[in-house]
């Protein structure tokens, strides 16, 4: 349960972290140069404010969709609020409400009988107590629906996002970040989703071949190292050697996972934001003769010169 809880609380954190960036995006002149604006001119927003949230939801001001979705990370319903659906609030602390506490009910069930077993165990080692495994698997069903009503409340708040500009940067990005290939999708670029599909389902395959290797010659190296009488097919050394090398595959199959799913993210972004961008057939260099006038502000005495111009036209 514990290796659960730091895993829900790194993702949040890595989708507080990656939403920052998708409500900051692009700048529209990220591509020219500007001189002489001064540093407030070139100040930016913070990637998140609490205060720009609150005001959001309060519906004082609009906020883009990377701060509607962060603050509803931890405000569940707040992307609701935004989009004025308040109807979806009761459904939605009802869903997760009675799936997470049905979660800790059967949980709590679960590790009471383990409890008791432990107990009865040690006075009697063949005591008629069991451990309710039904409780275990019942508050492992509710807890992923809880976790599933959860996910399904942020795409929501997602699709239902009010905007007039198609495709929106922010919103390919957090489909992607929600759902892989569904930024994709909406990008208009289906071929794409079987590519990132494919890379993810090999490198989960590969994943799960590795620790099932992994976890058979740790097996194999602790029965050999118990000082028990061991016979069987590998050495001590031989299984430590194979346990190393298919840990460190194993932690390269992770990577690839995270490395994919990162890259389709980004793929969303990048390709919404150069929906708009087109590129001139008549690509083409111009060269001809022009008269160079200098700057008055620099040359103490101006003179014209005579030069060639380079042109291009793409």
């Amino acid at each position: 349960m514990t290796k659960r809880l730091l895993f829900l609380l790194a993702a949040l954190v890595f989708c507080l972290a990656f939403s920052g960036t998708a409500s900051a995006q692009f700048k529209k002149d990220a591509f020219s140069q500007n001189y002489g604006t001064s540093d407030a001119d070139t100040a930016q927003k913070p990637l998140f404010s609490v205060k720009d949230y609150i005001r959001g939801i309060a519906h004082k001001d609009t906020i883009q969709i990377g701060t509607s979705f962060a603050g509803s990370l931890v405000l569940i319903g707040g992307q609701q609020i935004y989009n004025r659906q308040y109807w979806k609030l009761p459904l939605i602390y009802a869903g997760i409400g009675s799936t997470a506490g049905f979660g800790f009910h059967y949980r709590s069930q679960y590790t009471r009988s383990l409890n008791a077993y432990n107990a009865a165990l040690e006075l009697d080692p063949e005591t008629p107590y069991t451990v309710n495994d039904q409780a275990k698997q019942l508050s492992t069903y509710f807890f992923a629906g809880s976790a599933f009503l959860y996910w399904a409340t942020l795409m929501d708040g997602v699709v239902n996002f009010k905007s007039e500009r198609y495709p929106l940067p922010g919103r390919a990005t957090l489909y992607s970040l929600l759902f892989p290939g569904l930024g994709q999708v909406y990008n208009h670029d289906y071929w794409k989703v079987p590519v990132y599909w494919g890379c993810l389902i090999g490198a989960y395959h590969y994943w799960a071949l590795n620790k099932r290797n992994y976890l058979k010659y740790k097996n194999i190296y602790l029965n050999a190292t118990s000082g028990e009488h061991y016979d069987g097919p590998f050495s001590a050394e031989t299984a430590l050697y194979y346990r190393d090398i298919f840990r460190r595959y194993r932690d390269y199959s992770v990577l690839a996972i995270a490395g994919f799913y990162l890259i389709q993210v980004i793929d969303a972004n990048v390709f919404a934001y150069m929906n708009d961008f087109e590129v001139n057939e008549d690509i083409s260099l111009h060269i001809k003769p022009t008269i160079i006038t200098p700057d008055v502000q620099w040359a103490s005495r101006p003179v014209n010169a005579v030069g060639v111009s380079l042109g291009f036209t793409f």
